[in-house]
């Protein structure tokens, strides 16, 4: 058992939930997203790069930025656009890199970043550079022409690169049977001879082994890696009853502060589901409730410390 695994999917939760207080409090003038429940693929993507490596994220970025920062406090202070955050309060959220960090591009523009991860990786290519490139998009994203386009430019030029796609089934308030016919993500990669894999239930070990094998296999045979994510962003919760909706309507959480979460002091806090949508608790079956929690003490006492 890999204890720093453990130990940033615990400090990516908490992190988060004290930018969710903060952000409860009224403090920050930009738009975040949060992603409880999307920590064990970014733990697991943090921990498969190489020094070589680039990420380039889409606008749901924090739980990536978490896990290649290791204090929060440079970002808290971004968001709060100080002169003393990750980028000099510059980027703010939706655009947040940390170049030394392997994370060269964020983009607020759905889609926009998969373009960019073309032309990054054809020039890792013709510098004949031992790196992967490794680019993030969510559900939404694939729904835009320059995915597909992307795809095709990328197999076309023969690069290394993998996709990753977190699919939560929402984008804004509208869930996918909502708003559009289903795509099946596999044949349309296919459809281009690309390598398609799919994984879900949190297993951040697990994930690191299979990104681990697909990045290397990537390099080694100039091939792209699809990887679609099936997960839960967590922080919903149900409105009031009314006569249209008589259990109340299910809003998905997409941005702003949560109001289902909350750090109150009880370390349990950290727990938002007991099911494996949640990270925290597929990491509470593989080690045991007590485990995580002493772990998760010392993390929020190193956090709060942070700010002292």
């Amino acid at each position: 058992m890999n204890e720093e695994i453990v130990k940033d999917i615990v400090r990516i939760r908490l992190s988060q939930m004290m930018v969710n207080e903060k952000y409860k409090e009224g403090k920050f003038k930009i738009p975040i997203h949060l992603s409880f429940g999307h920590e064990a693929i970014a733990v697991a993507l943090s921990h498969s790069l190489k020094y070589e490596d680039k990420v380039l994220l889409t606008h749901r970025n924090i739980a990536y930025n978490l896990a290649r920062a290791p204090k929060l406090k440079p970002i808290m202070d971004e968001y709060l656009l100080l002169d003393s955050g990750l980028c000099q309060g510059r980027l703010g959220s939706m655009n947040l890199i940390n170049r030394e960090r392997n994370i060269i591009y964020s983009s607020s523009i759905l889609a926009n970043n998969f373009s960019v991860a073309a032309g990054v990786a054809m020039a890792e290519k013709l510098k004949s550079a031992p790196a992967a490139t490794f680019v993030l998009g969510g559900d939404g994203s694939m729904e835009e022409g320059s995915f597909y386009e992307s795809l095709v430019m990328m197999k076309s030029l023969g690069l290394s690169v993998i996709v990753i796609i977190e699919n939560n089934e929402w984008s804004l308030g509208s869930h996918i049977t909502e708003r559009r016919i289903p795509i099946d993500l596999r044949k349309l990669v296919s459809s281009v001879d690309i390598e398609f894999i799919q994984i879900e239930g949190n297993d951040a070990f697990s994930y690191l082994k299979i990104l681990t094998e697909i990045r290397q296999k990537s390099l080694n045979e100039n091939k792209i890696y699809c990887v679609e994510v099936k997960l839960k962003t967590l922080g919903d919760r149900n409105e009031s009853p009314s006569s249209e909706y008589p259990s109340g309507k299910y809003i998905n959480y997409h941005a702003g502060p949560s109001s289902t979460v909350n750090l109150t002091g009880d370390i349990k806090d950290l727990f938002l589901r007991y099911d494996i949508d949640d990270p925290i608790y597929v990491l509470k079956e593989q080690i045991g409730e007590n485990a995580v929690l002493k772990v998760a003490e010392q993390i929020y006492s190193n956090l709060k410390s942070e700010f002292k």
